[in-house]
């Protein structure tokens, strides 16, 4: 009995220090899209690539944003699914940024891990998966 009053607390990431979390989320899905809505608009042919990726990293965060919201086994898959991917992208994108600085002559959200955000863009996929772990779906016995 104590496994089906526990589930839908565990199946809900949308509580507590989640909220801050999608709170945070929405604001990165909210200012990446606009950062990538200008740079494609006005200097995508500068830096078409930076921008491409600006425009990725701003879907993820949407994603993240949303899937973190909602409830259920999918959703936390979706969110797993997004977290891990804005995590690979900080990385490879910094790493890339740092190593051939010529490869993006503009920044991107992800690029020097971050650091143009306060370094959030790096930390915030790690507080992410944290949570997403203590918030894992309960497993069923089938």
């Amino acid at each position: 009995m104590s496994a089906k009053t526990t589930q839908p607390t565990r199946n809900t990431r949308n509580t507590g220090p989640g909220r801050l979390l999608i709170a945070v989320y929405a604001v990165f899905a909210i200012s990446a899209t606009a950062r990538a809505g200008y740079q494609i608009l006005t200097k995508f042919s500068e830096a078409p690539l930076a921008h491409i990726l600006s425009a990725f990293a701003a879907l993820v965060y949407v994603v993240a944003t949303v899937s973190l919201a909602k409830p259920g086994a999918t959703w936390f898959k979706i969110s797993l699914a997004a977290v891990l991917v804005e995590l690979f992208g900080v990385i490879v994108v910094g790493a890339i940024s740092i190593f051939d600085p010529v490869a993006f002559p503009h920044d991107t959200v992800w690029s020097m891990f971050g650091r143009g955000y306060g370094f959030v863009p790096l930390v915030l996929p790690v507080l992410g998966l944290v949570w997403l772990y203590r918030r894992r779906p309960a497993k069923t016995d089938e």
